[in-house]
């Protein structure tokens, strides 16, 4: 087995990758070996460790771990949004959903004993993350989540924008890495649209499609430099819709947008239904362009609406993170630009293993600052 003990400071690397990482974890590792080489350091055809996930007919399953993990630093990357795996249950095809992909964690950490010196879950996309708190009786399954995964020998869960960070309460003994993906969609959007659009007070906006991404919203306006608007759901409390009280109107808190281009941030789009909103009231109030951001695209409900939204010149682009799995009809969009994250994952697990510090990844404001031309004033 490759032994890189002399040129690591840490202790080799192994990664776990459960069906609905592998995707992810693929591109990990081949990111993963590119910084070794930068860095001078030697590393081996690849990091991945082999696994199996094999599945009895009425859909139980289980973990097996194929390659030796023992005195390994590992990393066990799962991507629980992935819907693109399927296998057969009771001789019908279904994909799989977010519960079956943290059982296969669980499966895998169940499977690994605590062989490994140090257990990280690689999770850019956190199980159960929007239900990070409970009114009354209902479930509190994040924080549930987390628990579960420290009482099966995990030291340490890496994420990327969780919908709450305070989520990271529930296991206070261990550490909730939450990285941000600000940096890359920035990068992703100036490579894009950087020719069509002026980042100037005058002409630009950051928004947020509701009061609670406004914090989001804040920190891209603070680099850019420019004004911060949104909208405030005004909703019906009288009775429930689908799981929600519906809106009954989008409420603008800001100023003028005649001949503006505006950024709408937000961390999750689920189905879009609310962004797609966001767009038509923007442009009813005369913005020149709308594009949005966003570092998971999950679209539950489906491209049709989008691509019809396009077509009517609702917005122009939409940029999200391959954090999650991305299907390729997405990926054939025109108005849809991936920013990739795979890089920013790997540079997470080469610091982690050399006991590096990760301030810079979890706060990208040197690296935007820079990105932007700006200096940092300290």
């Amino acid at each position: 087995m490759f032994n890189s003990n002399s040129q690591i400071r840490g202790f080799p690397i192994a990664i776990l990758a459960t069906p609905g990482g592998r995707q992810l974890a693929t591109v990990v590792d081949q990111r993963l070996r590119e910084i070794f080489k930068e860095n001078g350091e030697q590393a081996p055809p690849t990091f991945l460790r082999e696994s199996d996930n094999p599945r009895f007919q009425n859909g139980e399953g289980k973990a097996v771990i194929v390659d030796s993990i023992r005195g390994t630093d590992l990393f066990i990357i799962v991507d629980i949004g992935n819907y693109g795996v399927t296998y057969q249950r009771y001789g019908t095809e279904v994909t799989m959903g977010p519960d079956e992909h943290f059982q296969d964690l669980k499966r895998h950490l169940s499977a690994a004993k605590n062989m490994a010196q140090r257990v990280t879950v690689v999770m850019p996309l956190l199980y159960e993350s929007r239900q990070h708190k409970m009114y009354g009786r209902e479930s509190l399954d994040c924080a549930l989540a987390l628990q579960e995964l420290v009482n099966l020998g995990v030291d340490s869960v890496m994420t990327i924008d969780a919908h709450n960070s305070h989520v990271m309460n529930a296991i206070p003994r261990h550490g909730l890495e939450n990285l941000h993906g600000a940096y890359q969609l920035i990068e992703c959007m100036l490579q894009d649209a950087g020719d069509q659009i002026k980042i100037h007070p005058d002409s630009f906006v950051l928004c947020s499609p509701d009061l609670g991404g406004m914090e989001r919203a804040r920190y891209f306006a603070e680099h850019f430099q420019v004004h911060l608007t949104g909208f405030y759901k005004y909703r019906d409390l009288t009775h429930v819709v689908e799981g929600k009280n519906p809106v009954i109107e989008h409420k603008f808190l800001g100023d003028d947008l005649a001949d503006k281009d505006v950024l709408v941030v937000d961390d999750m789009l689920a189905s879009g239904g609310s962004l797609l909103e966001t767009a038509a009231e923007l442009r009813a109030r005369h913005a020149k362009g709308v594009y949005f951001a966003v570092t998971y695209a999950l679209f539950s409900g489906g491209v049709t609406a989008f691509d019809k939204a396009y077509e009517d010149g609702l917005f122009n682009r939409l940029y999200a993170t391959n954090a999650t799995y991305i299907p390729l009809e997405l990926l054939e969009r025109e108005w849809f630009v991936v920013a990739d994250s795979t890089r920013f994952i790997a540079k997470f697990i080469h610091s982690f293993n050399q006991d590096h510090s990760i301030t810079r990844l979890l706060d990208s404001t040197e690296k935007i600052n820079k990105l932007l031309g700006r200096e940092l004033m300290r």
